[in-house]
């Protein structure tokens, strides 16, 4: 099984389906070019509606993780692993520096701020 979904968990299940995936190209435990399992298959096998499988992917699409091409499926892109570096990932750093620096002059302490993210990901776009 490429993911588990946890459906007692307050993270929306297509975010649990796109960060477990995207953690597993980033540490290329899905290497570029491999093939994922297609929308109906995933879904079926996790008991999901196909809307929801869809969505996780269309997310992985749009961050350049995943790329959907017609009669061939859905794969890892190429260039998206751990050693290669991924497009946007610097940027989420800086954010992240950014964010951290503001949380350290507030006085909040990491366990907040870092709660603070948790809370933020997990809410629907």
């Amino acid at each position: 099984m490429i993911v588990r979904v946890d459906q007692t968990s307050d993270v929306p299940v297509y975010e649990q389906i796109r960060s477990q995936i995207a953690a597993k190209v980033a540490t290329e435990e899905l290497s570029a070019g491999t093939k994922l399992p297609t929308i109906r298959a995933l879904a079926a096998e996790l008991g999901l509606a196909v809307n929801t499988v869809a969505h996780a992917y269309r997310e992985l699409e749009t961050a350049g993780l995943v790329q959907t091409r017609p009669r061939h499926g859905t794969t890892v892109s190429p260039g998206r692993s751990r050693k290669e570096g991924a497009p946007g990932r610097e940027k989420l750093r800086s954010a992240a520096r950014a964010y951290a620096k503001l949380a350290r002059q507030l006085g909040i302490a990491s366990e907040q701020a870092a709660e603070v993210i948790r809370e933020e990901l997990a809410k629907p776009h």
